[in-house]
């Protein structure tokens, strides 16, 4: 996916199917809405008000009443939304739109079920490696803090640290450890269960692939809708969304896969247990920025003192994590990213809770495209504040 926007997107005409007709061209000059019944020649400014609330409140009253059987068709949007750059290049080769983008969907099921087949086995094992040493790690990591407990109570006197609360802060340190270690077990199973084989197997695919084959045409007729007055607007803060979102995801997706990899390899190359499920789990949570590097990081490390027991292995755990952050901070932002994407850390965070708490799944999923889409509305209006007389009106001064 290139950033700048293929013609298939917001701001090109693409080609219609074949018999399908195309989209006729709006022929009325702007700011005029000839043969109305009324016979009004301009719409007002409360008209053009209750146009964008009422079409903003029909929206999220759509997304909280079919909020439960929205997923597979908001991923079959997200799947075609990937895949129509691609699918683009093709038909320009001369191959037909249906069938590219049949084609490059069966690559990408082949892919995600050879991977399936390859992790699904692994990932089973390493929950029962898991389960069966939680309880010795637990035993571990408890003498060590007990440990610990006990040499800052002789530095500071047992006026200061009794006994109680070291015992009371061991008990704390096995209760977490045991909370994080069945929602981990919990997470990977139920997350191998979000979608039912019907839906994942049938209708996203499906969905995918008729919104993908009529990808320019859905464009070029939601085009078409956009009132004259404001379509140049409109279609100029559509590219700009999609060019802030397609980099971002593409950067974001791109440097997940590394450092799932880079922590699965580097943490069961030095003797982590546990190290493939925890590299794993780091790089899918790196969507979220620093969630990932800091969740994983800090479960490497107590699951390295549970395994160990010595600092000898919390060090080694340290290096990889340290080597992973400069390779993803120095090498693949810089190189994927650069300064093209425009989405603040903080406020994509806001928005992943926001979304989880408000729709759950379906709001996470949505919840990176709406971001960018504020972004790019804020960011217009505050460029039409700066260069309005709101702002650069002088302040009076008096006679």
């Amino acid at each position: 996916m290139s950033v700048s926007p293929p013609p298939s997107r917001m701001g090109a005409q693409g080609p219609a199917r074949t018999g399908q007709a195309p989209v006729p061209a709006a022929a009325e000059p702007p700011g005029t809405t000839t043969g109305s019944p009324n016979g009004a020649r301009t719409a007002t400014r409360s008209q053009r008000m209750t146009l964008v609330f009422g079409f903003a409140a029909a929206v999220l009253f759509s997304l909280w009443l079919f909020s439960a059987i929205l997923t597979p068709f908001v991923l079959a949007a997200v799947i075609a939304y990937f895949l129509d750059p691609p699918t683009t290049r093709l038909t320009r080769t001369g191959l037909p739109r249906g069938f590219a983008a049949l084609l490059l969907l069966l690559l990408l099921l082949t892919f995600l079920t050879v991977a399936g087949l390859l992790l699904y086995p692994l990932l089973l094992s390493q929950i029962g490696v898991l389960a069966a040493r939680l309880p010795a790690y637990i035993a571990t990591i408890g003498a060590k803090v007990r440990d610990a407990m006990q040499s800052v109570e002789e530095q500071l006197g047992p006026e200061v640290v009794g006994s109680q609360l070291r015992e009371i802060a061991v008990a704390q340190v096995g209760a977490v450890l045991s909370y994080l270690g069945g929602s981990t077990a919990r997470f990977v199973g139920g997350s191998l269960q979000i979608f039912s084989v019907f839906t994942l197997l049938v209708v996203t695919p499906v969905c995918a692939f008729y919104l993908l084959r009529d990808w320019p045409f859905m464009i070029a007729r939601i085009e078409s809708w956009l009132p004259r007055r404001s379509a140049a607007v409109l279609r100029r803060l559509a590219l700009d969304t999609d060019r802030v979102l397609s980099a971002w995801l593409r950067g974001q997706l791109i440097c997940c896969a590394i450092l799932a990899a880079f922590y699965a390899v580097a943490l069961s190359a030095i003797g982590l247990e546990l190290g493939l499920l925890i590299g794993l789990l780091a790089g899918v949570l790196s969507f979220i920025p620093y969630v990932g590097s800091i969740t994983g990081f800090g479960a490497a490390i107590l699951l390295a003192i549970g395994q160990w027991g010595t600092g000898n292995g919390v060090l080694l755990v340290v290096l990889v994590f340290a080597f992973g952050q400069f390779v993803e901070g120095y090498v693949i932002y810089p190189l994927l990213l650069g300064d093209r994407v425009e989405l603040h850390a903080v406020w994509v965070i806001f928005a992943l809770f926001a979304g989880g708490v408000a729709f759950g799944f379906l709001g996470v999923l949505l919840a990176v495209p709406m971001a960018a889409a504020i972004g790019v509305v804020a960011r217009y209006w505050l460029r039409r504040y700066l260069a309005s007389p709101l702002y650069l009106d002088p302040p009076r001064t008096g006679t």
